[in-house]
């Protein structure tokens, strides 16, 4: 299991619209991989890889797109104070309880630079019991880089701010900020490598896009382009199987294998394709569970609503404490995700 680039893709930073960097990354990954790459208008990566075979049927190829997005959530830079305070606005859904004391990297023309995140106001030795009860808002969280006056030399309006935290591995765990969704980006490098020189009918199509996290903005102008036939939305969802979650809300639980997604607030998986690939994990062993989500979404949204609509499924990875810097996925269910994606490409 490649570890090594699981890091490198988490540590790298890259908020919506700021993905340049992982994208440069998953460039130099993925060279021979495809037959043609491109980068579009929205910063996506569209790799296509052509079919090995004629198609049983005599017909064109089917065009099986796998999404997989860049973006983590971060902040952008919308204040600097005379002395040197940042403050930031969200780009992506936090929650405040979990960005007291952050230490942070500001993206800046000189490089990056660090810094620490607190809310605004009074410390615990003197703070009143109303302030102790009083959560912040995102928006009143600031930014101490300790350069005071000079900050406003280096730090620009729109600067990207990203939590700084390294990936450890914690027993049979991996433990990282931005594994919402890098997962993806190491399923759609890694999948494509297991499949190897596989002979394959369908026409390949990965696409690592752009701005998910503000609304899937970066798949639906790729999926748009590419048209696909069947489409793979590929993501981690909630593993809320710890102490304090009702049974039938933990989502999945961790080493019971892949997601296998029908349904959340912005799509339903497409019915024939649910059994065709829980049929396929059965025939192959490869453990997996159904998953559905009361609420969010995700780029295989995206592919089904694309020009005249596609078959679309998610295939995503149980992660506790998402949306955190210590968001947490079992290596199991990594493996059972690379292993299902490449079987099915295989088999069409």
């Amino acid at each position: 299991m490649n570890i090594d680039l699981l890091r490198r893709l988490c540590e790298t930073p890259g908020v919506p619209g700021h993905e340049h960097r992982v994208r440069d990354l998953i460039l130099k990954e993925i060279e021979g991989v495809f037959d043609d790459v491109q980068t579009d208008a929205m910063g996506s990566l569209i790799c296509r890889r052509d079919a090995r075979k004629p198609s049983p049927n005599g017909e064109k190829p089917k065009k099986v797109m796998l999404l997989c997005h860049m973006d983590e959530i971060g902040f952008l830079v919308s204040h600097i104070t005379d002395k040197g305070f940042v403050y930031v606005q969200p780009v992506g859904g936090f929650d405040p309880r979990n960005l007291f004391s952050r230490r942070i990297l500001v993206s800046t023309d000189e490089g990056d630079l660090k810094g620490v995140m607190n809310p605004a106001g009074r410390p615990v030795h003197i703070a009143t019991p109303e302030d102790r009860k009083k959560i912040p808002e995102v928006t009143e969280f600031i930014i101490d880089m300790g350069l005071g006056e000079k900050t406003r030399d280096v730090v620009k309006v729109g600067d990207m701010v990203t939590l700084d935290e390294p990936l450890i591995e914690v027993g049979e765990k991996v433990v990282s900020k931005a594994l919402d969704n890098r997962v993806a980006c190491w399923l759609g490098i890694e999948a494509m490598r297991a499949l190897g020189d596989a002979d394959h009918s369908c026409e390949i199509y990965v696409a690592f896009t752009s701005q998910e996290e503000v609304g899937l903005r970066g798949a639906k102008t790729a999926a748009y382009a590419i048209k696909p036939d069947i489409g793979l939305g590929i993501d981690i969802t909630l593993a809320c199987d710890t102490p304090g979650v009702p049974e039938q809300d933990q989502t999945t639980e961790q080493g019971k294998g892949f997601g296998l997604h029908v349904k959340d607030s912005s799509f339903i998986a497409d019915l024939q394709l649910v059994k065709d690939i829980e049929e396929l994990a059965k025939s192959e062993k490869i453990p997996y569970q159904r998953t559905m989500l009361r609420s969010g979404g995700q780029d295989g949204a995206a592919a089904q609503q694309a020009a005249a609509g596609a078959k679309a499924i998610g295939i995503v990875v149980g992660t506790r404490y998402v949306h955190t810097v210590t968001e947490m996925i079992d290596k199991g269910d990594l493996i059972a995700a690379r292993d299902i994606l490449a079987a099915y490409l295989k088999h069409n």
